[in-house]
């Protein structure tokens, strides 16, 4: 016991404080943006996309990249012979409508940190949770068929570094106690009747949130006989998560957002 103690003790809380404090960010990629001045519109880009993610818009005249079905992957950047394509850091990316993911129609969330303390952040997301379930948020998560990459930055909500039941919400193991379903994979043809199943299971008032690329799109399996091109063409999407695999961080932005 005194060995644990003094362990706690040497070492610093590892918690982060988002979302009232910004993580940095500095080395993470996130999504591709298109400078539209260097453009040569060369279509290179779109030619070697793997998943077929950066279109040409004819109205506007000008490529622009689909972040539902983006795999972050930064070929883009690395074979753009004007350097026209960079990755940056940005990772609050989720939306409720998927049309806002869509080529230039998406908006950019320059959400300004709020002047309020992080006890205070935390009270008004359990107030919130509360008000609509009566309880903490319980969540159950669902493989309809991914490579596993989104299912384990889900698991990583749980460690020390994000620990999402400081938000008053946790993990269950039925969807008979779920309030939110997170669905990752593109909803393969045998897995389809199991989630509908589970989404009957769990009880009303109820959110499901669309984790990674290939749930939100396809992502890389889109158009194969063996997926229905994401789960929003088998059960009503509340939020998208785009991403391969999205953060950690990214998917708490889009629980979130899914609770307003």
């Amino acid at each position: 016991m005194i060995k644990i103690i003094k362990k706690i003790m040497k070492y610093q809380c590892l918690t982060q404080d988002y979302p009232q404090k910004a993580i940095d960010s500095s080395l993470f990629i996130g999504k591709p943006e298109i400078d539209s001045d260097k453009c040569t519109k060369c279509g290179e880009c779109a030619k070697r996309c793997p998943s077929f993610a950066i279109v040409k818009e004819i109205k506007a005249n000008a490529f622009a990249i689909n972040y539902d079905e983006c795999v972050f992957c930064s070929l883009c950047e690395d074979i753009c012979p004007v350097k026209a394509i960079k990755m940056t850091d940005k990772y609050e990316l989720a939306e409720k409508d998927r049309n806002l993911l869509r080529g230039n129609s998406i908006i950019v969330d320059e959400r300004n940190t709020p002047d309020k303390s992080y006890e205070l952040i935390c009270d008004e997301v359990k107030h919130k949770i509360n008000k609509l379930f009566g309880r903490s948020l319980k969540i159950r998560e669902i493989d309809s068929g991914s490579c596993n990459g989104c299912d384990y930055e889900i698991n990583a909500l749980n460690n020390p570094f994000n620990d999402i039941e400081r938000l008053g919400i946790s993990f269950v193991a039925s969807p008979r106690h779920a309030d939110m379903l997170l669905v990752t994979g593109t909803a393969t043809r045998n897995m389809e009747l199991a989630l509908i199943k589970t989404y009957n299971a769990t009880p009303e008032p109820k959110l499901v949130v669309a984790v990674g690329a290939c749930a939100c799109g396809g992502g890389i399996f889109k158009d194969s006989y063996a997926t229905k091109n994401g789960i929003g063409n088998v059960l009503p999407v509340d939020v998208f998560i785009p991403g391969c695999p999205p953060r950690p961080v990214s998917i708490l932005y889009g629980i979130l957002k899914a609770l307003d």
